[in-house]
């Protein structure tokens, strides 16, 4: 392959093969290999008309040793398993889910980029309901897959801070729906704020709790998170997608002599923070520059302008220094591939 590895964008590639099983007369079947990225259902599938679909995002990692790992995989299988009780699907095993994860990254090992290239290969698992239903009820045969495709930084700038917008015109999720859960429906709510963001020069578009518009939610498609006065401090709230990066980054944080507070963060202190970030799978951390609020006509900026602070550094290189082996995994999150 004549692959530009260190020029990677975040996006859909071809690879070799994907993995499949279908739940049919109550049970899992057998897992499946495919060449093909093309699956067959029925016009009347549940996934197409009531949003019967949930998602998970996770990558592989090459380190110097040219091995290939995974990072708390266990995790995803857990929260993809929430998000299936959350809306009817049938839920995937831990086992099952673990299994195909190891399967997909061995049979497509040729596309994990080579270490040192700042690329890792991005893992999509996929539950849809696939059973046909005309009225609003669940299906009763599904189908989990897993697609995997190389890619770079999923915000272009890389690790460097970037400028968000605060949306007041926009809810991701309402307090008691899905925003918990890792579900379609709430990246689809989150397309016309994100949109208009870019269209604004933003990265994104930062949201806050749809019942009072006072309070931090989420970052568009990640998680935020401050510092202050040696503190890491990320929203807590029911409408916000649990981070598995974010549950990560609180850990390293309090090994580091941090404190820790998952609390409702109030827009007003904003202000007052060190530093400012979103955190994800895909982004790992994005440093936040500058964060404007239109509405308000207010704006706050960030350290220098140019570089992430330093309390963020120190996070992002702990937690990727874990991801390709670079620093001891003393956690237990690293699983190394045969």
């Amino acid at each position: 392959m004549n692959t530009d590895w260190k020029n990677l964008g975040f996006g859909i590639s071809k690879t070799d093969y994907n993995v499949r099983c279908y739940y049919r007369d109550g049970k899992w079947g057998e897992l499946e290999i495919s060449s093909s990225q093309e699956i067959s259902i029925h016009m009347g599938a549940t996934c197409l008309h009531y949003g019967q679909e949930s998602f998970e995002g996770l990558k592989a990692y090459r380190g110097k040793d040219g091995r290939v790992r995974l990072f708390r995989y266990d995790e995803n299988a857990k929260r993809m398993a929430r998000s299936a009780k959350g809306i009817m699907l049938a839920e995937v095993p831990q086992t099952l889910f673990q299994q195909a994860v190891e399967k997909v990254v061995q049979l497509n090992e040729r596309f994990v980029p080579p270490y040192g290239t700042g690329a890792s290969l991005y893992i999509r698992p996929l539950l849809i309901g696939t059973g046909p239903e005309v009225g609003v009820k669940p299906a009763k045969e599904f189908l989990f897959m897993i697609f995997v495709m190389p890619v770079g930084p999923y915000f272009k700038e890389g690790f460097k801070p970037v400028d968000v917008m605060i949306t007041r015109d926009h809810d991701r999720a309402a307090p008691q729906g899905t925003g918990h859960l890792k579900v379609g429906g709430n990246y689809a709510a989150s397309m016309t704020s994100v949109a208009e963001a870019h269209e604004k020069g933003f990265a994104t578009a930062l949201y806050l709790d749809a019942r009072e518009k006072k309070y931090i939610d989420e970052a568009g498609p990640a998680n935020f998170f401050a510092i202050k006065d040696n503190t890491y401090i990320t929203p807590d709230s029911h409408s916000i997608l649990p981070s598995i990066t974010n549950m990560s980054l609180q850990e390293i944080a309090q090994n580091m002599g941090l404190k820790v507070e998952k609390r409702p963060i109030p827009v007003d202190e904003l202000e007052s923070f060190e530093e400012t970030g979103a955190c994800g799978t895909a982004a790992v951390i994005t440093p936040i520059r500058k964060i404007v609020d239109a509405d308000q006509q207010k704006e706050v900026a960030y350290g220098d302008g140019k570089n992430a602070g330093p309390v963020t550094t120190k996070l992002y290189e702990a937690l990727i220094g874990i991801q390709y082996g670079d620093v001891e995994d003393t956690y237990g999150w690293i699983t190394i591939l045969d």
